[in-house]
């Protein structure tokens, strides 16, 4: 019997107060603590009888180091850090600087190279980085002005008085696959703060509470999602310079579906290598449920182009994180009594772009102006914090994710049509046929098995799971490996199921129990049990998971809801 996560209710919990917590130490949640902390110590030399404390300031970070969790393709468009940290240049690690670009089209066999790389792709001033090694820095900037990191912290609960928000519960440690306290069981802490940010990434589990509490996305467009799944490859010298970005578009994919690829080149860790980050994009609005992302790269890797670039390389990372494609009309309000919510939390991510670093740094960088100001007037409500929403409208934020705020939605019906609405979007400014084109939720573009052709028709090569060859291809579990992924494993599971008698009487009948495609990291199987109506039960391997929470986004039934693992588990991004 599955055994899912919550909290053990009935213990009595430690409190502590708290000025400010910030939940997630990713770019958003690190550019707002480095921020504040510049904030108040500049508020402090000016003024010695009234200082302000930064005791009080934590940043919860769910993974075991700093930066472990944070996965991108990357390239890092320099804007923000610069405003954060003039000549961060000079410091930062920063793989190599775009020197070339290039987009292809792919078909199955040939490449056409677009001969002007589009305006929103062209990289030239922007950075190749780990952003694992760049978040990593980060947090050690933050570190030395005097900021607490608690890394192995998940936030698993918001705390209210009423409507406000009054803190953070952090995750319960210790308890078994049945959900009882084990010997070393240790209760959460009860973070009581006047102001709560959130910065927790795509589909935060924390901020998916809030929106549902007082119903923030109701008068917003669905957030839609893609799902990058990313692979680093050591390959001979000479294969790609080191800054070289291309992107592709077409092949594998047909024109039913939304997605493309990154190729970035590094230096490598001797002179006879290059490190190449390569990874695919899929939007999780695909129709057809036995489609598997996972197994999209494997067949990007088997084009003619692609195979040559990896030939005599190896594979050395894996990971998958999924991605707000929504653009502006999905934004949620980003403000209220005693909340903030940042960076991919919020939305703020450049679909045409595939760009959403230097937007969670200034988003970042503006609620720490905004915390400032309420800590100064010992005022965390709404009134105050709301200055938050006026501070991103007014900022460049919104300047560039107007000009792509109807992007993703004009691809609703394919790839031809969206390639009109992309070019009638761009000499109207962003607008198209209508300045708000509506969107639905990814799921609901999938399709019942009996609606679709049994042999999967043109996305055949699209469909289950990938075999792998061993050298080039690459089967889940091989990948996984490479992702560095540990969990505690006597736990209850992290992946909650609100009914899986769907999963085993309807799911597996309708859709396929598509769970097994969509997962990136083999989390779901349907085990054979002669007890079940169709002779199968789902089971998990919460260990595998990567948090990429394709799960709770892609689920047609919307029965999944991802939450924190005790703290500390997760994959190692190490290097990603």
């Amino acid at each position: 019997m599955l055994v899912f996560r919550k909290p053990i209710e009935g213990v009595e919990r430690p409190q502590m107060p708290a000025d400010v917590v910030i939940v997630g130490g990713g770019p958003a949640g690190m550019a707002c603590a480095l921020r504040l902390a510049q904030l108040i110590d500049a508020h402090n030399a000016a003024h010695p009888d009234a200082r302000l404390s930064k005791e009080n300031i934590y940043v919860l970070e769910k993974a075991r180091e700093i930066g472990q969790h944070c996965l991108s393709g990357a390239l890092l468009d320099p804007r923000s850090m610069r405003e954060l940290l003039p000549g961060f240049e000079k410091e930062a690690p920063l793989d190599a600087e775009v020197t070339k670009e290039a987009v292809y089209f792919f078909t199955e066999k040939s490449k056409f190279k677009l001969p002007i790389t589009p305006p929103f792709l062209r990289d030239h001033g922007n950075y190749v980085i780990s952003l694992n090694r760049f978040v990593k820095w980060l947090g050690s900037k933050v570190e030395e002005t005097g900021i607490t990191i608690f890394t192995g912290f998940a936030g698993s609960e918001l705390l209210y008085e009423g409507d406000r928000v009054s803190g953070v519960r952090t995750d319960d440690k210790g308890i078994d696959k049945e959900g009882q306290p084990k010997s070393n069981f240790e209760p959460g802490y009860d973070l009581q703060a006047k102001v709560v940010i959130l910065a927790e990434g795509p589909r935060g589990s924390l901020t998916k509470q809030l929106v549902s509490k007082f119903d923030l996305a109701k008068n917003a467009n669905p957030q839609t999602y893609g799902v990058g799944i990313k692979e680093l490859w050591e390959v001979p010298a000479g294969r790609i310079a080191a800054g070289e970005v291309i992107y592709t578009m077409g092949w594998p994919l047909t024109t039913k579906e939304y997605g493309g690829a990154w190729i970035y080149g590094s230096p490598g860790t001797g002179p006879k290598d290059n490190i190449v980050s390569l990874g695919f994009v899929t939007g999780l609005d695909y129709a057809d449920p036995r489609l598997d992302p996972q197994r999209v790269l494997q067949q990007f890797k088997r084009h003619p182009f692609v195979a040559k670039l990896l030939e005599g390389g190896k594979m050395i990372r894996y990971g998958a994180k999924s991605m707000p494609y929504g653009g502006w009309w999905a934004i949620p309000p980003v403000a209220g009594d005693g909340w903030m919510i940042l960076g991919d939390s919020a939305g703020f991510l450049n679909s045409a772009r595939l760009k959403g670093i230097h937007l969670a740094i200034k988003s970042g960088m503006l609620a720490a102006e905004t915390a400032f100001d309420a800590l100064i007037k010992n005022d965390p409500s709404a009134a105050t914090l709301s200055a938050f929403q006026k501070k991103v409208e007014s900022s460049w934020i919104k300047e560039e994710l107007w000009k792509v705020r109807n992007l993703h939605q004009g691809f609703e019906h394919g790839m031809y049509a969206g390639m009109f609405h992309t070019g009638l979007q761009m000499i109207t400014g962003g607008r198209g046929l209508r300045n708000r084109y509506p969107a639905k939720a990814g799921y609901e573009h999938m399709r019942k098995l009996a609606d679709l052709p049994a042999d999967g028709g043109a996305e055949a090569h699209l469909l289950g799971p990938a075999k792998g060859d061993g050298k080039l291809t690459f089967d889940k579990l091989t990948d996984l490996y490479h992702s560095g992924t540990k969990h505690e494993e006597d736990q209850p599971s992290h992946l909650v199921i609100h009914d899986t008698d769907v999963c085993n009487t309807r799911c597996v009948k309708e859709f396929g129990s598509p769970c097994q495609n969509f997962c990136p990291a083999n989390v779901y199987e349907m085990v054979d049990d002669a007890s079940q109506p169709n002779g199968k039960r789902i089971s998990l391997n919460p260990s595998n998971c990567v948090h990429c929470k394709t799960c709770d986004i892609a689920d047609p039934y919307q029965i999944i809801t991802w939450v924190p693992p005790e703290g500390g588990g997760g994959p190692n991004y190490d290097g990603m």
